[in-house]
């Protein structure tokens, strides 16, 4: 990733945690804490490599087959997954097109998305702000083709799941429509149901955007990885590598 936030996280990230929690707490069902999914709450990256794995066994690229987790260390950069999986530069450009559309076709389906792993210490801090009784609002860049596969992978991996409680899953109506502008419409729905105290996504240009709808929120980064768009974070947003309480 050419643009690394992962620097902005400084000493003390955890107290912001704290302290949304007791501010859900002091609220209850009149607070509203949203939460983005991939490189939010879910690490894609075991989707990536078994993807990678099957179109190296598809077009007998035998490096390609051992892919694993741990190559994805630059969140979705493809060339750099291939190159650390063995590939040469020369072989990364000959198989690279192919491999996207491969990608393409799998990565955005029920069927992959179940192999994603819950970021450290995303479902028990999802189920601390469902104990709250605030509502609890999952906004994803998703399109409803995959809710079966997304509520499957959220009951494996122990999160609070939507339909219990105060606890919903807003999605894209269809794959083609645009992310970006997909959440900013998402912003009314959440002002309906109540007043958004905090939110949390992985990508600069939304947490923006949710400051700047709801000024008065706690906006949190996770600094996993993203887009890799030369966004810059305002100021009053602050950075965290994962939900636990361990460093």
């Amino acid at each position: 990733m050419s643009f690394d936030l992962k620097t902005r996280v400084r000493d003390g990230w955890q107290d912001t945690l704290r302290g949304i929690l007791e501010q859900a707490r002091s609220l209850g069902s009149q607070a509203v804490l949203a939460f983005d999914l991939d490189s939010t709450l879910f690490d894609n990256s075991p989707r990536q490599s078994r993807i990678l794995r099957e179109f190296g066994q598809a077009r007998a690229v035998e490096k390609l087959t051992a892919c694993e987790p741990r190559h994805w260390d630059s969140g979705f950069d493809m060339r750099g997954a291939m190159r650390n999986c063995g590939l040469s530069a020369e072989e990364v450009e000959t198989h690279f097109h192919a491999a996207r559309d491969f990608w393409l076709e799998r990565f955005f389906t029920s069927e992959y998305c179940v192999d994603d792993v819950a970021i450290r210490g995303a479902a028990a801090f999802t189920h601390a702000v469902a104990a709250t009784g605030a509502h609890l609002a999952y906004v994803t860049g998703r399109h409803e083709g995959m809710r079966a596969g997304t509520v499957d992978c959220m009951r494996r991996n122990g999160l609070a799941l939507p339909g219990e409680g105060r606890v919903h899953l807003l999605m894209k109506p269809a794959m083609q429509d645009n992310d970006d502008e997909f959440k900013r419409t998402a912003h009314a729905r959440l002002g309906e149901l109540g007043t958004l105290i905090a939110a949390f996504d992985n990508e600069p240009t939304h947490a923006n955007d949710y400051l700047h709808r709801f000024p008065g929120a706690k906006v949190v980064h996770l600094a996993t990885d993203h887009s890799g768009r030369p966004v810059t974070l305002l100021d009053e947003i602050v950075s965290v590598p994962h939900f636990s309480h361990e460093p």
